[in-house]
């Protein structure tokens, strides 16, 4: 009856970048990077592809055992967030994913500036369910088994979440609201959300 989880892993690429390109398709920030249904077609992949290639390398990816859904996870340590070269990530995506287009490079440069800096915590990039399974809780039951194990080892969980709709899904999940929405220029509104560790005082 349960949900099938496995951690993914190279041979995994691409299929974790079709599921977020279908997945975010239609996502307000997604719309927003990319303006235009046909540029948004032929480039959103692109940005798809340096996120989950980040994930790969650095962090972690599961994905359900029939390959419906997936979570980009990222363990950030207490100190994260300082100078040096996380600053020139944000240009690297760009330069590598659409040049032409700042909004790839800003909208890096704006979540890290209010990303929690000061306790480690796991870090929900991304996820993505097909669009013909959305609704199943495969987005809920991948998120549920990270979110065990940070009860389990005292850890907190942050995301930001890019609609109004997710929000109300993080919140049964035990986020909470963490601070004031961020508003992109000229464009909708992402919502940093925290989650204290269940079981701890």
């Amino acid at each position: 009856m349960g949900v099938a989880i496995r951690t993914a892993g190279d041979g995994d690429r691409d299929l974790v970048v079709r599921l977020l390109d279908e997945a975010f398709q239609n996502d307000p920030v997604s719309g927003w990077v990319f303006p235009g249904e046909e540029y948004r077609r032929r480039t959103h992949h692109r940005l798809m592809a340096a996120f989950t290639d980040i994930v790969l390398a650095e962090g972690r990816i599961d994905v359900t055992e029939d390959g419906s859904a997936c979570a980009l996870w990222m363990s950030v340590p207490a100190d994260e967030h300082g100078e040096g070269e996380e600053d020139d990530g944000p240009a690297q995506v760009r330069q590598a994913v659409d040049p032409g287009n700042e909004r790839v490079e800003q909208i890096g440069r704006l979540t890290a500036a209010v990303h929690p800096s000061g306790r480690a915590h796991e870090y929900l990039w991304m996820i993505g369910v097909a669009p013909g399974r959305q609704g199943e809780g495969l987005g809920t039951a991948l998120i549920a088994s990270v979110l065990d194990r940070c009860d389990r080892e005292g850890l907190p969980a942050y995301l930001e979440a890019s609609s109004e709709r997710s929000v109300r899904l993080y919140e049964r999940l035990g986020f909470a609201l963490a601070g004031e929405p961020l508003h992109l220029p000229d464009g909708p509104r992402m919502w940093p959300m925290w989650r204290e560790p269940r079981g701890s005082k």
